[in-house]
């Protein structure tokens, strides 16, 4: 019997579909150990905690393709908020707060002085001084020249910033994962980080051949992007992986990886 017939048959459909769950399995197992080996752990923005090298290394694993259709996308699509479990990677006293959510705890571990965080109610508190640092930083419209860093008060006033958008994700093969992955993604500890609102807005859901943070934040943000898309095996287009490239290497001239 030729394979035409069969592939079109509803075994042949079936044999297709358990041959590409098993490639992507073999993918992401792959990716994950590669991953291991370089701090996989959750950290708040700030300095690259790799070395180029470990970097280039997971860029290069990265498969390659044409980035997929909105078709079917709303945020919905990726559950978020959810409570504190360890898959999110949230670990050390952060595991603690396993009543909160992703976002709450993501707060606490990026917020600068006096923040606590209730692990029974929940309640976010900031004391005098406390608050969150921008790190992204944006450009003034009017200026042209990146705009002052902002530090924040005010928790309502903070963005959860996922590093790798929700729509970048669906476009990049999450539209064809189960919404348990895709739960995964939205509050994945690597992927989360306390935002200035006007930052976040000025990247909405590009990728790194669009936008990469004008501020002291683009490296830490190249590794975490990198991580991310390793750790799902979300794919990324011919422009997008050229300028993960370009900015690894800047992030070498400039001494930014370890």
């Amino acid at each position: 019997m030729k394979w035409s017939s069969v592939s079109g048959s509803p075994l042949g459909r079936a044999l297709l579909a358990l041959a590409a769950a098993v490639c992507l399995a073999v993918v992401v197992a792959c990716s994950n150990s590669l991953l291991d080996k370089v701090s996989p752990g959750p950290a708040a923005a700030g300095a690259a905690t790799v070395s180029g090298k470990e970097v280039g290394d997971l860029v290069a694993t990265l498969v390659v393709a044409k980035e997929g259709p909105m078709t079917g996308y709303t945020r919905e699509k990726f559950p978020h908020w959810d409570t504190n479990k360890p898959e999110h990677g949230f670990t050390g006293d952060l595991a603690q707060y396993t009543k909160c959510t992703s976002r709450e705890v993501m707060m606490l571990r990026d917020a600068n002085g006096k923040v606590t965080l209730d692990a029974k109610t929940c309640d976010l508190k900031v004391a005098a001084g406390g608050g969150w640092q921008d790190h992204y930083g944006f450009i003034d419209k009017k200026t042209g020249e990146l705009g002052p860093y902002k530090f924040i008060t005010d928790p309502s006033k903070v963005d959860a910033e996922h590093i790798v958008a929700l729509a970048e994700a669906w476009r990049s093969g999450a539209a064809d994962r189960d919404e348990d992955t895709r739960r995964r993604i939205a509050n994945d500890s690597m992927n989360l980080v306390a935002a200035d609102p006007s930052a976040n807005r000025s990247k909405g859901d590009q990728d790194p051949a669009n936008y990469l943070p004008p501020g002291n934040f683009r490296c830490a943000y190249v590794e975490h992007y990198v991580k991310v898309k390793v750790k799902y095996a979300l794919t990324v287009d011919t422009a997008e992986h050229t300028a993960l490239r370009s900015a690894v290497d800047d992030c070498l001239r400039r001494g930014e990886f370890k």
